[in-house]
């Protein structure tokens, strides 16, 4: 008889099928549209992003234990910046800082408050948030606290245009296992590819994250603008210089005096 029960602790040792593995929960979004085109009018818009929990444990779902994460990410950007002060009166720039590989537009939509989801090394590990985005400085020999002072001023200029937004209570669960997330779209919201990434967590734990692309794209006469700008600068500038002095030329002849 020990030798039956001992061959079967080896079968559930050996074989997967026979050991029960830990439930780990998926998640999977989808936007409503894979890209955006703006005018020189644009002002702005919510882009809603729905999702769903995969093999979700319901007593956690209805006891509303999981929470969503969800954060729209521009493309990223080397960033300079500057310290101005006044010196005889007069405003100057004093010191500067460069950044690598910033990204232009952060927007962020969550099921509570930062504070109520998980702790906040979590979010540093993650570099979840606006301020847990680590900014790369292009000179890491300068001193960290002056790095410090212009990565949070980097940082507060961005929120205080509307480029990085927080929108807590923007993601709602529809039921057990689908969700929907709001997020903004600034009115100078940058042209390229923005990464929507949803972050699931449960009973505080970080478990699954889930990612999908988002193409902004000007369209109409700033579309062809912008494509001649970038693609044929030289023919562009000599068009530009053109523009400039048939305007000159024009308004000395409406605005010339008898």
């Amino acid at each position: 008889m020990a030798r039956i029960w001992g061959l079967v602790a080896i079968l559930l040792f050996a074989c997967p099928a026979f050991a029960q593995s830990p439930h780990v929960e998926n998640i999977q979004i989808g936007l409503s549209t894979d890209s955006v085109a703006i005018t020189a009018g644009f002002a702005g818009a919510d882009l809603t992003i729905f999702g769903s929990l995969e093999d979700a444990d319901p007593q956690v779902s209805r006891q509303g234990r999981y929470d969503v994460i969800v954060v729209l990410e521009g493309p990223a950007r080397p960033v300079v910046v500057r310290r101005k002060d006044r010196v005889l009166g007069v405003w100057m720039n004093l010191e500067s800082e460069q950044f690598e590989n910033v990204p232009v537009s952060y927007s962020v939509a969550t099921t509570r408050a930062f504070q109520d989801i998980t702790e906040p090394n979590s979010y540093k590990q993650l570099s979840l948030g606006a301020s847990n985005i680590y900014m790369q400085p292009a000179d890491r020999s300068q001193n960290p606290f002056t790095i410090a002072t212009f990565t949070k001023a980097l940082r507060e200029r961005k929120t205080a245009i509307g480029l990085y937004s927080e929108n807590v209570g923007g993601v709602r669960f529809l039921s057990q296992n689908l969700f929907r997330a709001t997020v903004r779209l600034a009115p100078d919201v940058p042209v390229g590819t923005h990464k929507a990434r949803a972050f699931l967590f449960k009973n505080g734990m970080f478990v699954k994250e889930s990612s999908a692309q988002l193409e902004i794209h000007k369209s109409g006469f700033e579309q062809a603008i912008f494509r001649l700008a970038h693609n044929h600068g030289f023919a562009y500038g000599l068009m530009s210089i053109g523009l400039a002095m048939v305007t000159g030329w024009l308004g000395r002849i409406v605005f010339r005096r008898d």
